[in-house]
């Protein structure tokens, strides 16, 4: 038997403007406010929601990515996902139970709960 073992480490650098505690426009990434708001519609979102085609260019299968890989984010990403709408923090904690039914799998530490 052959494994293959995909792991996303997703960063992005911090953005905000220290003076303003935000994320200024950013022309490079338009239509988009910034390019957080670009990368994540582009490519962090559709990971979680990716499309299985048949022949005929049908969708046949929605797949969220995020349930069959090891992945983190880094903590300038993570802090600003996490002032987003819940959509794509929610698909990413299914992850969470994806990794307890496989036991090959590992839950990313973010997901995991925390004790006080």
């Amino acid at each position: 038997m052959r494994y293959i073992c995909v792991h996303g480490h997703f960063y992005q650098p911090p953005r905000e403007n220290p003076s303003l505690e935000a994320i200024e426009l950013q022309d490079s990434a338009y239509p988009y406010h910034d390019w957080n708001e670009r990368i994540t519609a582009e490519c962090y979102a559709p990971n979680a929601t990716s499309r299985i085609l048949d022949t005929e260019q049908r969708i046949t299968q929605m797949v969220n990515n995020y349930a069959h890989i090891s992945f983190n984010f880094g903590p300038t990403l993570l802090s600003w996902i996490d002032r987003t709408p819940p959509r794509l923090t929610k698909l990413c904690s299914k992850r969470t139970s994806a990794a307890r039914k496989n036991s090959r799998a590992t839950v990313p530490r973010w997901l995991r709960p925390t004790t006080t």
